[in-house]
C-alpha cells in the first residue's frame, strides 16, 4: 500500500509538471488534515507502555510518514478531545496539531506555527489507559504549507521558503495566502490544510488548486 500511494503521487506530480510546462499554470493537490499528534520516544512509553511500538495504520503520502494504530485523549482546560491519532515515526519532541476549532474546544490558545517551531507555545496534557503526560509546550495550529520535492519546486520555479496563495475555484472560491513552500528531501508535492479551512472552502483531499504568486 505504501508502495502505491508513493507511486501515484509521482504519477500526479509529473502530470501537473506536464500541465504546467504546457499552460503556464500551477496546480497541487490538496490534503485534509485532521487534528493529529507527533509523539517524542519518551511520551510514547509513557502512554503507551516500555517496549511498545508505533505500529502503522496507513501511510501518509510524505515520504517515510504513517498514521499508527494508537491514539490519545487530549485534556484542556475547558474540554477534551478523544481519539487523536498519533503520526509516525517518532519525533524528538512531542507536537500537537489542532484546528482553530479544537482550541477553543479544549480552551488552550495555540497560534500558527511551523512545524517544529514550539518554543513558547501552549502544552497539554495526553492521556491513555496505560498512562498520562503533561505536554509543557508543543501545541499548535499548523502554518498553511506547501510540500514538494527540490526537483518539484524546480520545475514549478519555487523555492525553499518562499511564501505563495493558493486559489480554491468552486462555489466557494476563495484565495489562501501564506503558504510557506517545504521543499526538499522528505517532501513531495501537496498542500496541507486544516478540517477548518478545508471545510469553510468545501476542499477535498485529492482536488486540486491553483498556485498564485504570493
Amino acid at each position: 500500500m505504501e508502495q502505491d500511494v508513493r507511486f501515484e503521487n509521482k504519477i500526479t506530480a509529473a502530470a501537473l509538471t506536464s500541465v504546467y510546462r504546457r499552460t503556464g499554470r500551477r496546480f497541487v493537490p490538496a490534503a485534509v488534515s485532521n487534528h493529529h499528534v507527533h509523539l517524542s520516544k519518551t511520551d510514547f512509553e509513557i502512554l503507551f507502555g516500555a517496549g511498545a511500538e508505533l505500529k502503522a495504520y496507513r501511510p501518509l503520502v510524505q515520504p517515510g510518514q504513517f498514521a499508527a494504530e494508537q491514539k490519545v485523549s487530549l485534556a484542556g482546560p475547558k474540554g477534551r478531545i478523544d481519539g487523536i491519532r498519533v503520526l509516525g515515526p517518532l519525533r524528538k519532541e512531542t507536537q500537537i496539531e489542532l484546528s482553530v476549532t479544537d482550541t477553543y474546544k479544549v480552551g488552550i490558545h495555540a497560534e500558527p506555527r511551523m512545524s517544529g517551531e514550539l518554543a513558547g507555545s501552549p502544552g497539554a496534557r495526553l492521556e491513555t489507559e496505560k498512562g498520562a503526560v503533561d505536554v509543557g509546550a508543543g501545541v499548535i495550529v499548523a502554518a498553511r504549507h506547501l510540500h514538494m520535492s527540490d526537483g518539484q519546486a524546480k520545475a514549478y520555479g519555487l523555492v525553499n521558503g518562499q511564501t505563495v496563495s493558493l486559489k480554491k475555484a468552486g462555489a466557494r472560491e476563495i484565495v489562501f495566502g501564506n503558504f510557506i513552500v517545504r521543499s526538499g528531501v522528505g517532501h513531495t508535492l501537496e498542500a496541507h490544510f486544516d478540517t477548518d479551512e478545508a471545510n469553510a472552502a468545501l476542499i477535498r483531499s485529492g482536488e486540486f488548486l491553483e498556485v498564485l504568486p504570493g
